[in-house]
């Protein structure tokens, strides 16, 4: 499928502005539309796939990178494959493994809040300060907690494990106070 990078980001650009109320500008240097709203002051990069609704593109079977799930007792849930460049929120959603992501990856929640290997959470960049701030709001926080929305695959981390944790924390619904 060809992307024409004005026209798609134009499009879900004014969609995120139109729905966040906030300024929205692009990076053409990957498939990809970068936005900043009043979610996060920093950009998000959305895959052109995801942000048509499209899902993650799978790779071919043996040609992708292993991300392996598991519950939070530890159990096997699935082991997939999937791009380098793609978020363990997207492909969590994409292979039906039940991780939330209410905010859909606008760094507001922590929902997609999953707990990594320590060898694949040391490979990670640090996280910014807007991450921290949601998983400090995280059920069952560890040192390896990551949001799934902002853990980007890349090849070194081919055979990393997230474990999902025992509860989410979704300030929205389970914060919210009756207005009665």
């Amino acid at each position: 499928m060809d992307v024409d990078m004005d026209t798609d980001c134009t499009y879900i650009l004014l969609f995120l502005h139109l729905q966040h109320s906030g300024p929205t500008s692009y990076s053409s240097t990957s498939p990809t539309c970068t936005a900043i709203g009043r979610f996060s002051s920093r950009p998000v990069s959305i895959p052109i796939s995801v942000a048509r609704h499209g899902g993650i593109q799978r790779p071919e079977p043996g040609t992708g990178i292993k991300v392996h799930f598991k519950d939070s007792k530890g159990n096997h849930l699935k082991t997939v494959e999937a791009n380098e460049g793609d978020d363990i929120l997207t492909i969590a959603h994409e292979y039906d493994i039940d991780l939330e992501g209410a905010c859909e990856g606008s760094v507001a929640c922590s929902t997609c809040h999953v707990i990594l290997d320590s060898e694949s959470y040391d490979k990670l960049p640090e996280p910014e300060d807007d991450e921290n701030d949601m998983l400090d709001m995280a059920f069952g926080l560890t040192d390896t907690s990551r949001l799934g929305c902002q853990v980007r695959l890349t090849r070194e981390l081919d055979g990393m494990t997230a474990t999902l944790p025992a509860a989410t924390r979704n300030m929205f619904v389970d914060g919210k106070k009756s207005a009665h």
